[in-house]
């Protein structure tokens, strides 16, 4: 297993232990809301009540189903903001990471040598943060070590936007492989969302009981 993959496993781990702590949060969160809604809706019919007799159980029923997409509305804006509060949480994750070198440093390295077997280039340039970029100078040889023998990189003195991890690309330009953390994330965020909506709302956010099936 490489570097990359453990990388992207801890990520995923990680995201699951913080899902977890808010599944608590997420499920106060939807009785709350649910408690709310089904007081609402138990004086609107009270109000209502002489009036929806005369309007017929369809005119009845299509009132019902619009106070139910409204609520479930609702609902999906809170889960996707536990998703977001999440995601955010990776981020510090990553920036606490990154403070240990000599794990980054391995964690660099991984994200080298992944990119250089998937481009097959004898010729590379490595872009990074400027943080990341002193990193990968000062500890030159020790990155260079772990190249393939007939593999010459360069690192590009010109930092690029990014919270950390490399951006791999060959001379020619024709092919550029995203090791960031952004580009990573963005190629595991459809799993890291499954996990985390899983771990929050393992039964989903559930209205029909209240709204009568």
């Amino acid at each position: 297993m490489t570097q990359a993959d453990e990388l992207e496993n801890a990520i995923l781990a990680r995201a699951e232990r913080l899902a977890s702590e808010y599944r608590e949060r997420a499920q106060r969160s939807r009785d709350n809301i649910l408690r709310d809604a089904a007081e609402k809706l138990r004086l609107r019919e009270q109000r209502e009540e002489a009036i929806a007799k005369t309007l017929g159980d369809r005119a009845y029923r299509q009132q019902v189903q619009a106070e139910e997409l409204k609520l479930q509305s609702h609902l999906d804006l809170v889960r996707w903001n536990l998703v977001r509060d999440v995601e955010s949480r990776l981020a510090e994750q990553m920036e606490a990471h990154r403070k240990d070198s000599t794990a980054y440093l391995k964690t660099l390295q991984g994200f080298i040598q992944t990119a250089l077997t998937e481009m097959e280039r004898s010729q590379v340039i490595l872009r990074a943060n400027s943080a990341d970029l002193k990193l990968l100078t000062k500890q030159w040889d020790r990155v260079a070590e772990t190249l393939p023998a007939d593999t010459q990189a360069n690192l590009d003195e010109n930092p690029i936007e990014t919270l950390g991890g490399v951006m791999i690309e060959s001379s020619d330009g024709k092919i550029r492989v995203d090791n960031t953390f952004e580009g990573r994330l963005a190629r595991l965020r459809s799993r890291l969302q499954q996990v985390i909506l899983e771990r929050l709302v393992p039964s989903g956010f559930d209205t029909g009981s209240i709204f009568g099936g």
